[in-house]
């Protein structure tokens, strides 16, 4: 079985991530959607509402499932019996930090990784970008799921709950 992990925060999931996820859904038998366990960032939302909203933009696909993990990314990869790992990039820039992972990466365990192009339609398009236009009012609709735009506008939007 060809076994893919798509690594990340997601805090919040994005039309970006989702356009990489679906490709790659094209591309492998299974892709696991890794949602990284960082404690030494505070994210907007926790890892549990994270995976919740990845699984419901991402039930269409029968082939994708959603994971958590923390400590070294090759690591998951193992336990999760994939050896590629895919990575969407937006510009040169995230390329030169990937490009450095993706070294370590096969160095540490034989991992691969594949490099996808952001869609143009999303090049610019970050998840902290979203959370700071979100906060002020702006228009996510293009950019985000319905299901994430509501939970971004009732965790930012002062009174709301959550």
């Amino acid at each position: 079985m060809r076994r893919a992990v798509c690594p990340g925060s997601f805090d919040p999931v994005t039309n970006g991530h989702l356009d990489i996820i679906g490709r790659a859904s094209r591309l492998f038998d299974e892709v696991i959607v890794g949602v990284l366990m960082n404690q030494a960032k505070q994210g907007l939302f926790t890892v549990e509402e994270r995976i919740e909203m990845l699984r419901e933009v991402t039930s269409s696909y029968d082939n994708v499932r959603v994971e958590s993990f923390r400590g070294l990314l090759v690591d998951f990869c193992r336990a999760q019996r994939a050896s590629v790992l895919i990575k969407g990039l937006r510009a040169v820039s995230d390329f030169d930090y990937e490009l450095q992972m993706a070294q370590m990466n096969i160095g540490l365990a034989g991992v691969e990784t594949l490099f996808m192009p952001t869609n143009p339609l999303y090049s610019f398009l970050s998840s902290s970008l979203v959370k700071d236009v979100a906060k002020w009012g702006g228009d996510i609709s293009s950019h985000v799921p319905d299901v994430v735009r509501e939970q971004l506008r009732a965790r930012l939007t002062p009174g709301q709950p959550g």
